[in-house]
Order: C-alpha cells, then sequence, then structure tokens
C-alpha cells in the first residue's frame, strides 16, 4: 500500500505531464496567417500649438507634421492643411535645390559633403530624399538617414527620407508641402533628392529654383549627353567621382558636357547651364558648385525671374491638385465603380474596345 507522500508525488505528475487542449483552428501552420488590422484613431491637434512648436525650429515636430501631410486618413489630410495655412504666412527666402543623377553617381554621398559644408557656412539646410518603393510591398528602404550618418547629427541639419510611392517623376506626391513645411521652420537650403531612375526626374524641375544633375564618368554615363529630356532641365551638371586615377576622365567628361550644353536650349532663360567635377572623396568641387547656386539666385532675382518660376510652380501645382482631386472623386463615387466593373469585363471577354468601352462610360457626362 501506497504511503501519502508517495500519492501525492504521483499527483504533482499527473499535473505537470497534463496537456491542455489546443484552440481549434482551420490554419494548418504552413500558410500565412490573415493578420487583422486595427484602424488607428485619428485624434484632434492643438493646430496653433503645434504650428509654433515648428516655426521655433523643433525638429521632433517637424518630423512628426511630414508625417501628418504624409497621411492618406481623410481628418490627417484635413490637419495637415490646417497646419500648412498656420505656418506658412510668408513667402520663403530658401533656395530649393533639386538633386538627380542615376544610381550609382553617389546621390547622398554627394549631398552629405554638400550639406556640411553648408551648415560649417551657418546656413540650416533641410534634406529630402525621395527612396524607390517595391511595386511587390510597397514599402522603402528609406536609409539615407545611415548613408548621411554625419549630416544626420549636425544641429542644423533635418534630413527626411520618403518613400516615392508608385508616384511618378523621382519625388513624393507631398514633397512640395513637404518643403513649404521645413521652410517654416526656418530652413534656408532645401537640398531634394530624387529616386534617380533617369530621364524621368522631370516633375522636381517643377517644384525647386536650381536643378542638378550628377553624372558619372567612364560608366557609360558619356552618353547621357544624348538624353535631351533630362539634360535640357539641368542648370548645372556636377561630374562626380573626380578622384584618383579617375580625374583625368573626369575633367574631359566635363569638357564634352560643356560643349553639348552649347547647343542645348538653356532650362533656365539667360542662365547657360555649366559642367563641374566634383569629389567627396577628397571634398573638392564642393565650393564651386555653391557659387553657382548663389550665381544664379543673384542673376534670377535682378532678371525677376526667380519670383515668376515660383509663382509658375504655384500654378502648376494647383492644377496637378485639381486633376488628383477630380481622379479621386470618380473613382469613389459608387456608380462609377459599377459601371467600371462592367465595362472591364466586356473589355476582358472581347464584346467592347477600349475606346468603345470609353465612349459608354462618359456618354452620360458629354451629353450633359
Amino acid at each position: 500500500m501506497k504511503d501519502k507522500s508517495e500519492h501525492n508525488q504521483e499527483q504533482e505528475h499527473a499535473k505537470t505531464m497534463h496537456v491542455k487542449e489546443g484552440v481549434k483552428t482551420s490554419h494548418d501552420g504552413t500558410g500565412a496567417v490573415k493578420q487583422r488590422r486595427f484602424k488607428k484613431k485619428a485624434t484632434s491637434i492643438d493646430i496653433p500649438a503645434f504650428a509654433a512648436e515648428i516655426t521655433g525650429g523643433s525638429r521632433r515636430a517637424l518630423a512628426k507634421g511630414i508625417t501628418l501631410i504624409e497621411s492618406t486618413n481623410a481628418l490627417h489630410r484635413k490637419q495637415a492643411q490646417q497646419l500648412l495655412q498656420e505656418t506658412v504666412k510668408e513667402p520663403a527666402n530658401s533656395i530649393r535645390i533639386g538633386i538627380s543623377g542615376v544610381p550609382g553617381a553617389g546621390k547622398s554621398t554627394f549631398i552629405e559633403q554638400f550639406g556640411m559644408m553648408l551648415t560649417q557656412k551657418g546656413w540650416k539646410v533641410a534634406v529630402l530624399a525621395i527612396d524607390p518603393s517595391s511595386t511587390v510591398t510597397g514599402g522603402s528602404v528609406l536609409g539615407d538617414k545611415t548613408r548621411m550618418e554625419e549630416l544626420s547629427r549636425h544641429p542644423n541639419a533635418f534630413i527626411r527620407p520618403s518613400p516615392a510611392s508608385g508616384t511618378l517623376g523621382g519625388v513624393h506626391r507631398k514633397t512640395r508641402e513637404t518643403m513649404y513645411l521645413c521652410e517654416a521652420a526656418g530652413y534656408d537650403i532645401i537640398l531634394v533628392e530624387t529616386v534617380g531612375v533617369g530621364q524621368s526626374e522631370v516633375a522636381v524641375r517643377n517644384m525647386v529654383d536650381f536643378f542638378m544633375l550628377l553624372v558619372l564618368t567612364g560608366a557609360g554615363d558619356d552618353l547621357q549627353g544624348m538624353k535631351k529630356g533630362i539634360m535640357e532641365m539641368a542648370d548645372l551638371i556636377v561630374v562626380h567621382k573626380a578622384d584618383g586615377e579617375n580625374l583625368r576622365n573626369a575633367k574631359r567628361t566635363v569638357r564634352e558636357y560643356k560643349r553639348i550644353l552649347h547647343f542645348l536650349q538653356p532650362a533656365t532663360p539667360a542662365w547657360q547651364a555649366g559642367a563641374l567635377s566634383v569629389s567627396s572623396l577628397t571634398s573638392t568641387g564642393h565650393e564651386q558648385v555653391w557659387e553657382q547656386v548663389l550665381d544664379f539666385q543673384k542673376e534670377m532675382q535682378a532678371s525677376g525671374y526667380w519670383l515668376e518660376r515660383r509663382e509658375s510652380q504655384l500654378q502648376h501645382w494647383f492644377n496637378e491638385a485639381i486633376e488628383a482631386r477630380l481622379l479621386d472623386r470618380f473613382f469613389n463615387q459608387k456608380d462609377n465603380k459599377q459601371r467600371l466593373d462592367y465595362l472591364e469585363e466586356q473589355i476582358l471577354s472581347g464584346d467592347l474596345t477600349v475606346g468603345a468601352a470609353l465612349d459608354q462610360l462618359f456618354s452620360k457626362d458629354e451629353g450633359m
């Protein structure tokens, strides 16, 4: 017969070995688990206080303000416009510089060295870096703060990486608003680094004062001079990585670009675009680039074209915004969604051509 202590040990052993029944589910453990998404409730914001923080120079508040601007939430979009209205009350005295170039041209390296030089001169510099978005997941690496480590730590610099999010032209759809907010925060120089995909980098031309194109030598980029679409947009061409064994080739490439630019129509009236060799490795050429920007600003302000271009850009922005709003309204109307689904079925089945489907889609509006 078992004594009391042995009986208690057997009961404890049974408890520890007992396995509870698991949660019943149809999931077999091999497929992807469907995640529940919870919408974050939009909260009210004290806009005047928020605006005061931004105009007071708070980088944290500026970052939060840009996040608000980039949000797709309906309430956030309304709050973002209120914030811009509160902060952007006077014309900015900043210089807006667009920087583009093929992948591998060293845009981030150039911007860090150029930005450090400007901050050492006492300027406040904001860098708006646009990273390409994945066509599969929609995500971006957003690694510009890592690549510009020294500049990101400087108290007079602000770096904001943003995803392109499918927007064409190498910039984010909210780059303009972000730029205005940075100017309201007291930044004198706004550097807009585009995605860097070649000739499609023309959207940035419609939002900056000065546009520079970074190119390489010895990597097939000498032929870039034949691509008039992007070349005719540039106010300055920078032949980057002009150091070491590549220095001699870089100087030759500069001469070639100057000759090509002489035959192209200037991007800015009364300004002959030039070419310079720059090395971020040896920190040479950046001063000459800045001198070109200042000469450009002086001449354009004297001729009145500086203000004229900014006014033209505002008109262009307004027209773009109208088109975007009309598209949103069209696709969000319930009747249009049903008609689109029906017409798509007709196109895919071969019963309608795309042109005929468009005629049917808009025939009601055109008859009004």
